[in-house]
C-alpha cells in the first residue's frame, strides 16, 4: 500500500506541477510586523469560526452529545492551516484602510501567500496555549457569539483590550488576493485527506525538480504483486541516465534517451496506477458512508 499510495502521490503531482510551482513562487513568510493591526480582527473572527465549528460537530453526531475532547481538537487544528478547520483563514484578504488594516471576507478559497500566513500567526498568537481553556469553555457554559468574543477576546486572552496602533505611512502592501479555481481547492483538500490514511504519512506535492532528482517512489518494504512491475519501472532516473549504450558515443544522446525512457515508463505506470487507486478510493468511500464513526469518549 505504501508504494501504491506514493506512486499516486508521483501522477497527481506531475499533473498539477505547473499550479502548485506557480502558487509556490508567490508564497511568502508571515509578515509578523503586521499582527498588533489585526490581532484583535482575527480574535474576533476565531471566535467566530470556533462557535460555528462547534455547533457544527454538534449537528453531526446528534442525537448523542459532543465531547470536549472533541472540541479541543476543534481549537487545537482552526488555526492550522494544514488542517481543514483552518480553512476561514484562505478566505480573508487584508486591505489598508487609511491608517489601519481591515479583514475582509471574500467568500471564496484563495492563494495563501504572506497575508494568509499572516493572520495564521495572528491566529495562533491568540490562541496560544488556551486552547483547552476556550474548549472548556464552550463544552461547559454553551455561549452565544457574543460571549465567546468577549471571554476569548478581553478576558481570556486581551487581544482586544486596546486600541490596535496606526499602521505606518510607508508600509508596503500586501499582495492582491487571487482565488483558487475549483480544481485546486479540490486537489488540495484531497491531498489533505490522504494524510491521515494509513500508508500515507506526509504526503506533499512535489515540484517538476523534486520529481527528477527523485531516487526511487516508495519505501523498502514493497508487496510482493509489486516486484514484477518494479522491473519495468526505473526507480533511479540517475541511473537510467547513466545506462551505458553502445550505439551512442555522444554523452548528450544518452541523457537525452535515458530521460524518454524514463518518461515514458513513468507515464504507463502511472495510468496503471491510476486505474487501481481510483478502483480502491470508491471502495474505501463507500465503505466510510456504510460505517458510523465510533464516538470518542466525553472528558
Amino acid at each position: 500500500m505504501n508504494r501504491l499510495l506514493s506512486v499516486v502521490l508521483v501522477l497527481l503531482a506531475i499533473a498539477w506541477v505547473p499550479t502548485f510551482e506557480c502558487s509556490k513562487k508567490l508564497s511568502a513568510a508571515a509578515r509578523r510586523e503586521d499582527v498588533p493591526y489585526i490581532k484583535c480582527q482575527v480574535c474576533e473572527k476565531l471566535a467566530v469560526q470556533l462557535y460555528h465549528q462547534v455547533e457544527k460537530k454538534r449537528a453531526e453526531i446528534a442525537p448523542k452529545k459532543i465531547s470536549e475532547y472533541q472540541i479541543i481538537e476543534i481549537a487545537e487544528n482552526v488555526c492550522n492551516l494544514k488542517k481543514a478547520e483552518a480553512d476561514w483563514i484562505l478566505q480573508i484578504d487584508i486591505v489598508e484602510q487609511g491608517d489601519r488594516l481591515e479583514l475582509v471576507e471574500q467568500n471564496t478559497e484563495g492563494q495563501c501567500n504572506s497575508e494568509c500566513k499572516t493572520i495564521e500567526r495572528a491566529c495562533q498568537e491568540v490562541m496560544g496555549y488556551s486552547d483547552t481553556d476556550v474548549a472548556e469553555y464552550l463544552y461547559s457554559s454553551k455561549p452565544n457569539i457574543e460571549s465567546l468574543i468577549n471571554y476569548l477576546c478581553k478576558d481570556l486572552t486581551q487581544s482586544c483590550s486596546t486600541k490596535p496602533p496606526p499602521v505606518p505611512k510607508d508600509r508596503t502592501p500586501g499582495e492582491p488576493f487571487v482565488a483558487k479555481s475549483a480544481k485546486e481547492a479540490e486537489m488540495e483538500k484531497m491531498l489533505r485527506s490522504m494524510e491521515g490514511m494509513p500508508g500515507a504519512p506526509g504526503m506533499k506535492m512535489y515540484s517538476r525538480d523534486d520529481l527528477m532528482n527523485m531516487k526511487n517512489f516508495g519505501g523498502e518494504d514493497d508487496d510482493d504483486e509489486d516486484e514484477e512491475e518494479d522491473d519495468k519501472f526505473p526507480s533511479n532516473l540517475g541511473k537510467v541516465l547513466r545506462e551505458k549504450e553502445s550505439k551512442k558515443s555522444d554523452w548528450k544522446n544518452r541523457i537525452t534517451k535515458g530521460v524518454s525512457k524514463a518518461g515514458e515508463a513513468i507515464k504507463k505506470h502511472a495510468y496503471r496506477v491510476s486505474n487501481k487507486v481510483r478502483q480502491w478510493w470508491r471502495a474505501k468511500s463507500r465503505g466510510f458512508k456504510s460505517s458510523k464513526p465510533a464516538a470518542k469518549q466525553e472528558l
